[in-house]
């Protein structure tokens, strides 16, 4: 297939100029472009004046090609600049978070109390001996403790590692491990689905080969019996809420780590990006405020996220307190104790500005226009998205049922790595496009290049790159400096490679086509999928009965209530799939501990019912039914994808044309695939057939 044809499945014609009423009064301004062209580091100077700082810098970047350090010599506290700043300045009344949980009850947590918890915290760690620079995992539900939890290490400058609630003992102790933590922060469980889920027996499982942790922290939240191993487990409420609700931040240096949050590929050891004090906060704080247009002084944002991943971090917890944000905060999913429950969360609160995933989004279409259409969306005024790519479909269902038309949509692109979002449109200047995440944020140097590291002209497609380092990049892989440079480094001379490939449209706006490296082999030959529910013409989305007829799998998934990734890694990556609060926002983060589970895999490669692959996706001379073999779902797993311009090709086992696009942005046949399918077929079938004596 050629270049024209990718070009016209990403063609879209719809334009969207921000409300007028928003775009007199919006945060962001065209003059934030027109500065940062001036002088980026300029730029970053002022937007680095929003926080306090105990020290200024002597130097806004010290930059040793791939090393960075921002604002050097300046000294702050994260937790004074999320907590403290607006007490003092006389904000402590205000709500800092909403807290609902699955089983419906409720709390509402004020800046002031919110200090004074975190100030109990920090103190309850250091009576269990935390002093600046020891790592302190945590495993916790999306509870205020996990927060709490958070800020208290910050203020105490121990780093932090949060292991999200669905992984497995496995992946816990190999974090643990891997950061060397001394302490563990845990609950009992948290509410899912209607049900207690323990998390503590994680916890007692992965530290039979963790000897180095010293306390875990326990919060009761459920009230299940747990295993108790007396002069190691400690409850929150015995320790904590006898502490003094009195502490003096220490002030940090400027590059002092302040988390590490584990993200794995397919294959190989997680990583352990380092993200650090000064630059983070400076970039979460001024992405947040610009790119949501929050009005701290009368807007409820709600990012339904789960804290477990970077999106929680950047914008459920340092972002938004950084800005004095009332934030709302949910347990559970969104379709327990009914599938209306975040519209009923929305209504009730009367969220202004909501930050989601396509996955979420995908989902909620599936489930049906009715449900939203049952409550009260009318306090929205600002729509996201975070996490993948969105189809244009998605994003136009998501303005006209949840949005009601007037919601200006900012589609996000970053990534764990990044640590705040990198490319947005700016919902006061910025005329969207249903689907495009559109242009580099004022102070980002980001571009699209083929694969000598050229930049594509407009129309061309290749790889994603930043060009210039940015303040809340990742400083290292935790422990292994020559791993970051051969991983994000080493492909382009200067310039991050971000593992995405992307297109720009006749505009020069950057249109996201997914990770380049969440590939499938077939045969030697590296594909990647594509989803693309989007056609040039459509003016509206597809019937929900025909998006559930596409085939077993999706509909399957659509009885689990959540549209799941292609790819899926371990049972408790599944597990984390299936929740669309909480879906990937750097695509790899969602698969995890993958070798351990191949065992698993080959076995369900041999499943020729759940792998057929007539997964019919729709005909018609604007189709190709493009199947992409892949490795996770089975070697005979299937995803068909549609473009223009395509012959029309027949449903059916054997009669379908086999293609693959390449990150340069053109597609290619590959004839011996049909070929060597059948081959691999019928050996399968040979493997499967039953034997004397078995």
């Amino acid at each position: 297939m050629s270049t024209e044809a990718l070009s016209n499945l990403l063609q879209e014609e719809r334009r969207f100029p921000p409300p007028a009423e928003l775009a007199a009064t919006a945060n962001g301004q065209a003059d934030l472009y027109e500065a940062a062209a001036a002088d980026r580091l300029a730029f970053w100077d002022t937007q680095a004046r929003r926080l306090s700082w105990a020290t200024e810098w002597d130097k806004v970047l010290q930059w040793d090609p791939p090393f960075s350090k921002w604002f050097v010599g300046g000294r702050l506290n994260v937790a004074y600049n999320c907590v403290d700043r607006h007490v003092e300045a006389g904000y402590g009344d205000q709500v800092a978070y909403h807290w609902e949980g699955e089983p419906g009850d409720t709390r509402t947590i004020t800046y002031a109390e919110l200090k004074r918890e975190v100030c109990r915290a920090a103190n309850a760690l250091t009576q269990l001996g935390v002093k600046a620079g020891d790592r302190v995992a945590i495993y916790m539900p999306m509870i205020p403790e996990t927060a709490i939890a958070m800020l208290a290490c910050a203020r105490l400058g121990a780093p932090h590692s949060v292991v999200f609630g669905g992984f497995s003992a496995d992946a816990l102790k190999g974090r643990i491990q891997d950061a060397d933590a001394r302490i563990v922060i845990t609950s009992d469980g948290g509410y899912r689905r209607g049900a207690a889920s323990a998390l503590k027996p994680a916890v007692d499982e992965a530290l039979k080969d963790c000897p180095g942790v010293r306390n875990v922290l326990v919060v009761r939240r459920t009230g299940q019996d747990v295993a108790w191993q007396d002069g190691r487990d400690v409850w929150w409420h015995d320790l904590v809420e006898s502490q003094s609700d009195e502490h003096t931040p220490e002030a940090f240096d400027a590059e002092h780590p302040l988390y590490i949050l584990y993200t794995s590929g397919t294959t190989a050891k997680p990583k352990g990006i380092l993200h650090t004090t000064g630059g983070y906060l400076t970039q979460v704080s001024y992405t947040h405020w610009a790119v949501f247009d929050l009005k701290p002084d009368s807007d409820v944002y709600w990012c339904a996220a789960d804290i477990g991943w970077v999106t929680g971090h950047s914008y459920i917890v340092y972002g938004p307190l950084a800005n004095r944000a009332t934030s709302v905060m949910y347990e559970g999913t969104p379709d327990t104790p009914h599938k209306g429950r975040w519209w009923e969360l929305v209504e009730k609160y009367r969220v202004n500005i909501l930050y989601c995933a396509p996955t979420a989004i995908r989902t909620f279409m599936k489930w049906g226009d009715d449900i939203p259409a049952g409550f009260d969306l009318s306090s929205l005024r600002l729509l996201g998205t975070v996490g993948e790519p969105i189809n244009p479909e998605a994003w136009i269902w998501y303005r006209k049922n949840i949005g009601t038309e007037r919601c200006p949509i900012v589609d996000t692109w970053w990534q764990t790595e990044t640590g705040a979002i990198m490319i947005s449109p700016l919902p006061g200047i910025t005329t969207t496009k249903p689907g495009s995440a559109q242009r580099p944020l004022p102070g980002i140097g980001a571009d699209v290049v083929d694969d000598q590291g050229k930049s594509v002209p407009n129309g061309g497609g290749g790889y994603l790159v930043l060009t210039e380092p940015w303040p809340a990049m990742l400083r290292t892989i935790w422990g292994d400096d020559q791993r970051y440079v051969d991983t994000y480094w080493s492909r382009f001379e200067d310039a991050y490679f971000a593992g995405d490939g992307a297109k720009k449209d006749s505009d020069g706006d950057i249109w996201l086509l997914g990770r380049v490296d969440d590939v499938m082999n077939v045969s030697g030959h590296r594909s990647r999928r594509y989803r693309s529910d989007h056609r040039p013409g459509d003016r509206g989305v597809r019937d929900p009965a025909r998006q559930r007829a596409r085939g077993r799998g999706d509909r399957r998934r659509a009885r689990q209530g959540a549209a799941q990734p292609c790819h899926q890694g371990d049972r408790a990556d599944r597990q984390a799939a299936a929740d669309p609060g909480g879906a990937r926002t750097a695509q790899d983060t969602v698969r995890q501990d993958h070798a351990a589970a191949a065992p698993r895999r080959r076995r369900e490669s041999l499943d020729g019912r759940r792998d057929h692959p007539h997964r019919q996706l729709g005909d018609g001379p604007d189709r190709v039914q493009a199947a992409l073999s892949g490795q996770q779902r089975g070697l005979n797993r299937t995803i068909m994808q549609r473009a223009a311009g395509a012959h029309r090709v027949p449903a059916g086992p054997f009669v379908m044309r086999w293609v693959r696009l390449t990150v340069g942005g053109t597609w290619q046949t590959d004839a011996q695939e049909v070929h060597k399918w059948r081959i691999q077929r019928r050996w399968q079938q040979h493997c499967r057939a039953p034997r004397c004596g078995s």
